[in-house]
């Protein structure tokens, strides 16, 4: 896969002791991005959605082609006070802190299969908290998938009895 040879390490970001997984030249290279949106779409087909979820920020970024590809609904969890509309919140712990996911309460229609999209799957923190917040809406997540996953930190065991799509690796 040509976005692996893209990512690069970036040290000591957000904070010190920190390796970040820097994926802008990914983005940036449109057919390492294409194989990224087709590799993800081709694995998430199977579990047949109505709907992507795609976690703030990056998750956007991967959700929303995916969603295209498939031909099915996109919904943006976004950060807390982003969204306009009437909000159902679901706080969750960071690898560095904690932080609050919401959606719009009609964002998703009771019984719908939900595949959450995010960019990495780290400690699992976020996933979870989408995963919960889908099932105050009345969805069924059906899936997650992440363009990468730092298996180190063991955020897989949070999600243990899902399924989990991830491309690569660290």
């Amino acid at each position: 896969m040509k976005a692996a040879t893209l990512i690069r390490d970036i040290p000591d970001f957000p904070q010190p002791g920190i390796v970040f997984k820097d994926i802008t030249p990914v983005l940036a290279d449109p057919v390492a991005f294409a194989e990224v949106i087709a590799a993800l779409s081709e694995d998430i087909k199977r579990l047949r959605p109505d709907v992507i979820v795609g976690i703030e920020s990056r998750g956007f970024l991967f959700g929303a082609p995916v969603a295209h590809e498939l031909g099915v609904g996109f919904v943006p969890y976004r950060k807390a006070g982003k969204l306009p509309y009437q909000i159902i919140s679901q706080e969750y712990a960071l690898e560095y802190g904690t932080a609050t996911v919401e959606a719009h309460i009609d964002a998703i229609k009771p019984g719908q299969r939900v595949v959450i999209v995010d960019d990495v799957l780290a400690t699992g923190g976020t996933a979870v908290a989408a995963g919960q917040l889908t099932e105050k809406l009345g969805g069924a997540v059906v899936g997650f998938a992440f363009f990468i996953e730092l298996s180190f930190l063991k955020g897989r065991t949070k999600l243990a009895g899902r399924d989990i799509t991830t491309l690569l690796s660290y």
